[in-house]
């Protein structure tokens, strides 16, 4: 296809040609293209639709500022939504599909919602959507859901890799135009460790956006002589096609790097998108400058773009939005786009200029004091309607407006530490203030500094500066002579009268917005920004915010200045979810950690159920058995009959050592610890700082200085965080020490009246575990399978006679291996999770389930383990009067009145008769099982008063599926509630 609008000349490769698709139909550009700089050349100039009321939009930059050129690139799981057009780098075969748009971009249903603009302004949603109540849940939030949204995924996975890194530096330079570029040199040549990094595919900023920049030589060949000498030297990073998008603590700067951005896929093992963290002993700003556009009625149209944009796609791109260019400014700078776009060839029927003294313009005439006031074209420009100086109107027809309202110095990583930046009359601009980040300097336009020839000598002399506060001697590079002149410039912000003129045009937000906030008293600009979604999304406000600022100024009477900005907030730019998760995704991000028997679990054909990142046996089925019930049945009746072994390696494992130790654990445990003997365990609770109780387990005293802390699966982490939090900054001066040993020890439940037989056949026979030398809550080193050092416990979370045996992990394997052999004669039994589960509500154990974040230790029937006569974490608290009530929620077991019935985990308690609604809710479920001893469905619950409401039956209702049973309340302890077994 004929590139109607490609122009001669430009930094394009010509002897590259590439294809590509938009909505699918094919188009031809040329390597150094960009979609949007190849789209114009093909004379397409709708690219997309605006958020609210989707009207025809097409780019109106030429960097990542653009708000209007957002498409969709590739497809399936590489599907890429809200690329913008002017960034997105063309390689052969690129797909791209515009967005927002129903049916087809031409033709977007949506587009009706122009039509209703009167009655979706700025807050409608505030108002509209309040009554009636009941169309919100069924109609109001369904169609929001719908309409929200700009671009859209496929919801593949991603094959792509994304990949992280961490570089420092003595000087980060952010921005590779003349500034970036002459700090760099300068830096580079002292020796200092120098990143450069910018966010283009090719660096050098408006360089190589001008024709006429550098007195004695182009501003493209002076670029690519200066990045050949940084690419020679070895302390220097040239970081193209990388975003810098914030600036944080301590000189740290994240940074994504594009690295197969530009291709069809990345190459094999190697990461689309790198995001980097980069330490620099001092920063460099030298993101230059973002032109800003004019409001005027209709200045929205596909074909109406900044003046600096239509001269870089001229320059760097040789491509035109149109053959005929009207040019609409306030300043000098626009004047150059007519210049070089009559040196191409283009008509430039005017350029209208608002100041009366503005100059003349060989080739074109100059329409002085004049404005635009209005345009026309559906899809496309069309014609503009000039009102001049003397008031009379005229049509001047053309397909393309090149606007200026000056230009705003690039500010963002300036102030995302809540830097505020300060007005500057003579640029009509914000400029950085004194709160910069520790160790970031700014320079060239970025600082305000608005001419080629004070980009390049301040970005020498800030680079001499930052490296003379790191001790490092620099001399500013030689540099080039520039051609440019002081730009005049006189503020003009929007045309007076206009009825719908667009300040931020992704997010349809226009003048008449920002006075109806006025009126309505949203006057602070960030109520503003929030009333009218001003500088919201993808943008962030980079073209918009000056001019509604501007706007908002002028209805309260108040100066720029004092109207104030909004926050400037990370990231820069939009950053793609897969960067920030990097490698972290599927099992990287959710790493699966396996207990030590688990390779012997697989041989026995085991059922396996996550459990945090760990993965547990959940039960072991066999041959013949249909259903998991039927396994979990045969899994509690051997244990409780004979024996059964359960990997409890899961379980968080904390060594606490020191002279200490004993007191720190009366600190962090709410019963008491310090004179529990050498060679005995105790169970503990342990509370939140506000009384709650969050966590149980045992502590064995191994010696007077030395205790191991056993904690649930799920808290193990928090557990150890919290007991580091308290051993450093409440007890600094305790003499303890901790450390995790979770993953040192494999440790096995051996559960069941044979227990004590079958761990004598592995245990060396000089240790003596009978009942009167080991028992019950007893604790000791010992030794296994002929010297294999072990730790033996004697608890029991089943209700039966029970041990703990733990030996180094490396051995895991081998002793479960050694403890099936031995416990043939015995029929010992593998059990899973569920079983674990089973036993452990037959016997009335709390565990997550009950510790849920909202029970105490009076509700879960432990108030007398909250000691009186010692201080720890949440005692205090853990005395309030509310938590203390009479009434007080009860653990309490429960079994249906008619035994077939199954009690649902979950439900609600109501009294036998009465309403079933909350003001009558008598507790709830948190635990149920069908037990194969009692041959019955059992539960533990939290029932108000349950202590003394035993043997009372009430309904327990589940109103989301329409079940009632009738359950009576019994003891939490179904089985063994003496503790005879497990003493035996």
């Amino acid at each position: 296809m004929t590139q109607s609008n490609r122009l001669n000349g430009g930094l394009i490769n010509r002897d590259a040609s590439l294809s590509f698709t938009f909505d699918g139909k094919s188009y031809q550009g040329y390597e150094g293209d960009t979609l949007a700089s190849a789209l114009l050349a093909n004379d397409v100039r709708l690219m997309g639709r605006s958020f609210k009321y989707h009207r025809p939009r097409g780019p109106l930059t030429a960097g990542s500022e653009e708000p209007n050129a957002l498409v969709e690139l590739r497809s399936g799981g590489r599907q890429e939504p809200n690329t913008r057009a002017t960034l997105a780098e063309l390689y052969d075969g690129l797909s791209a599909n515009s967005q927002n748009r129903w049916p087809s971009l031409e033709r977007d249903f949506m587009a009706i919602n122009d039509r209703f603009s009167n009655f979706l302004t700025a807050g409608f949603y505030y108002k509209t959507f309040m009554w009636p109540k009941a169309f919100w849940e069924k109609l109001y939030e369904p169609i929001i859901r719908k309409a929200a949204g700009l671009g859209s995924l496929t919801g593949e996975d991603d094959p792509d890799l994304y990949d992280k890194g961490f570089l420092h530096c003595d000087l980060l330079i952010i921005g590779a135009g003349p500034t970036g570029l002459a700090a760099a040199l300068t830096a580079g040549r002292a020796g200092a460790q120098v990143i450069l990094a910018d966010e283009d595919f090719r660096m050098g900023g408006r360089l190589i956006a001008e024709t006429g920049a550098l007195a004695y030589i182009s501003g493209a060949d002076w670029v690519t002589q200066a990045l050949a000498e940084l690419a020679s030297m070895n302390n220097v990073r040239v970081m193209p096609r990388t975003t810098v998008f914030g600036a944080y603590d301590h000189g740290i700067y994240g940074a994504v790097e594009r690295n197969a951005d530009h291709l069809i896929a990345p190459k094999a093992d190697k990461p689309r998108q790198t995001l980097w963290r980069i330490y620099s002993k001092r920063a460099l700003i030298a993101t230059g400058a973002i032109e800003r556009p004019i409001a005027f009625e209709n200045n929205d149209r596909p074909g109406i773009l900044l003046a600096g944009a239509v001269r870089s796609y001229a320059n760097r791109w040789a491509a035109t939005p149109a053959q005929s260019v009207v040019v609409f400014a306030n300043n000098d700078d626009a004047h150059q786009t007519a210049r070089d776009l009559i040196a191409q060839g283009i008509k430039v029927p005017a350029i209208v200029d608002t100041r009366r003294d503005a100059a003349d313009v060989e080739g074109t005439e100059v329409l002085k004091g004049a404005e635009i006031i209005n345009t026309s074209g559906r899809l496309g420009l069309t014609s503009v309607q000039v009102r001049t100086e003397k008031g009379y109107t005229t049509d001047i027809y053309c397909e393309a407006l090149a606007m200026s309202g000056g230009w705003n110095p690039n500010l963002g990583l300036t102030c995302h530490q809540r830097g505020r930046p300060v007005w500057n009359a003579d640029i009509h601009a914000f400029v950085p203030g004194d709160g910069l980040p520790v160790g970031q300097i700014v320079a060239g336009a970025a600082k305000g500094e608005m001419t080629t020839d004070a980009a390049l000598q301040g970005g020498a002399a800030a680079a001499v500066a930052a490296l003379g506060d790191l001790g490092i001697t620099a001399s500013p590079a030689d540099l080039p002579a520039a051609a440019d002149a002081p730009v005049s410039i006189s503020p003009f912000w929007h045309v007076k009268g206009a009825k719908r003129a667009w300040l931020d045009y992704q997010n349809d937000v226009t003048v008449k917005d920002v006075k109806l906030a006025h009126q309505e008293n949203f006057t602070s600009v960030e109520h503003l920004k929030r009333y009218t979604t001003l500088g919201m999304a993808t943008d962030q406000g980079k073209t918009s915010n000056v001019g509604a600022l501007a706007v908002m100024a002028e209805l309260t009477g108040k100066s720029i200045q004092d109207t104030g900005t909004t926050i400037f907030r990370p990231p820069y730019t939009p950053v793609a979810m897969g960067a920030f998760g990097g490698r972290a995704v599927g099992k990287d991000f959710h790493p699966t950690r396996l207990t030590p028997s688990h390779k012997w679990a697989e041989e026995q054909g085991a059922v396996f159920v996550e459990v945090g990142n760990w993965l547990r046996a959940q039960w072991f089925p066999r041959k013949g058995e249909t259903h998991w019930r039927q396994s979990v049945d045969r899994e509690v009746l051997q244990t409780r009959n004979s024996v059964g072994v359960c990997d409890v390696t899961t379980l968080g494992k904390i060594d606490v050592q020191g002279a200490d130790a004993a007191a720190f654990l009366n600190m962090v445990y709410s019963n008491a610890f310090a004179k529990l003997p050498v060679g005995k365990v105790r169970y503990g609770l342990m509370l939140r700082e506000d009384g709650i109780a969050y966590d149980d387990g045992t502590a064995a005293r191994f010696a007077e200085d030395h205790f191991v802390v056993t904690t649930t699966t799920a808290n193990a982490v928090l557990v150890y965080r919290n007991m580091e939090f308290v051993r450093q900054c409440l007890c600094p001066d305790m003499d303890v020490q901790l450390i995790s040993t979770t993953e040192a020890w494999a440790q096995y439940a051996v559960a069941g009246p044979n227990s004590r037989k079958l761990l004598q056949k592995i245990v060396d026979p000089e240790f003596d575990i009978s009942n009167e030398a080991f028992p019950f809550m007893g604790c000791g080193e010992i030794t296994v399978c002929g010297g294999l050092r072990a730790r033996l416990f004697r608890i029991s979370f089943s209700g039966e006679l029970a041990y703990e045996i733990a030996v180094p992990t490396r051995y895991g394997d081998g002793l479960m291996r050694a403890l099936m052999e031995a416990g043939e004669e015995f029929n010992v039994m593998p059990y899973g999770t569920e079983a674990l589960g089973v036993m452990r509500i037959e016997k009335g154990h709390a565990t997550g389930n009950e510790l849920n974040g909202t029970t105490t230790a009076l509700n879960l029937g432990m108030a007398r383990m909250v000691s009186t006569k010692k201080d720890c974490i949440g005692n205090t608290l853990s005395r309030r009067e509310g938590l203390n009530a009479p009434d007080a929620l009860a653990l309490v077991g429960l079994k249906p009145v008619d035994a077939k019935d199954s009690v649902p985990a979950g439900g609600h308690l109501m009294n036998a008769t009465g309403p079933v609604d909350a003001a009558h809710d008598q507790g709830y479920v948190t635990s149920a099982a069908y037990s194969p001893i009692l041959e019955s469905s059992i539960g533990l619950a939290f029932v108000k008063g349950g202590s003394d409401r035993m043997g009372e039956k009430l309904r327990l209702v589940n109103p989301l599926e329409g079940q009632e049973v009738m359950v009576e309340i019994v003891s939490a302890h179904f089985v063994d509630p003496e503790g005879e077994k497990l003493r035996a």
